[in-house]
């Protein structure tokens, strides 16, 4: 029952962001000029900023709304650390969206499209390798093909599974030491489970 209160807060906090979001645009860029002409010369020099600064703060704030929304969805299915890396992904191609559209809205025209694309690549280009560690978590994660507790010998290490979470799959071999498989590595090799004595 808690998790379908929070799944009704994420809800409400999606739309009380975005409507934050145009009803400071529309006070800022439509109603002062109007009451007050005089400030609409000062604003246009500033309507960039502005706008650069009003979009990063609701914009990330709606991000966070989705992703929480996202969470708490899953966890009603799955358990934490599934939700967790559900979470992780979309906040992480959500602030890579946003920080690309700014890019693109700010240099305008073809050259913002040209930027925002750039920018876009670069970050996916930069964040490839972790998204993909979480996509591979998260399959480990959905899938199961092994669980906490599962004596296993995957990527040349032999051990007792301690924790799988959204990045890496954590092993305890005989000698006590503790390995950490990333998740990509865990689904592209063979895994060989040891029946319990």
């Amino acid at each position: 029952m808690a998790m379908k209160g929070q799944l009704r807060r994420s809800i409400a906090s999606i739309f009380l962001w975005t409507f934050l979001y145009f009803l400071i645009n529309s006070i800022v860029f439509v109603t002062i000029p109007s009451i007050f002409p005089g400030i609409s010369e000062t604003l246009e020099k500033y309507y960039v900023y502005l706008s650069v600064g009003i979009t990063l703060l609701l914009g990330y704030m709606i991000v966070s709304s989705l992703s929480d929304f996202a969470y708490w969805s899953i966890r009603l299915k799955y358990e934490e650390g599934t939700a967790g890396a559900v979470r992780s992904v979309i906040k992480i191609i959500g602030v890579g969206s946003l920080l690309s559209g700014i890019a693109g809205a700010v240099a305008g025209g073809a050259a913002g499209v040209a930027l925002g694309g750039f920018i876009g690549i670069v970050i996916g280009q930069a964040s490839q390798q972790i998204i993909g560690q979480g996509v591979a978590g998260l399959i480990v994660l959905v899938t199961r093909p092994i669980s906490i507790g599962d004596r296993i010998t995957v990527s040349n290490e032999t051990g007792v599974v301690r924790d799988i979470s959204t990045m890496f799959t954590v092993i305890e071999r005989d000698d006590k030491s503790v390995v950490m498989i990333p998740n990509s590595m865990l689904m592209g090799s063979k895994i060989y489970k040891f029946q319990s004595s």
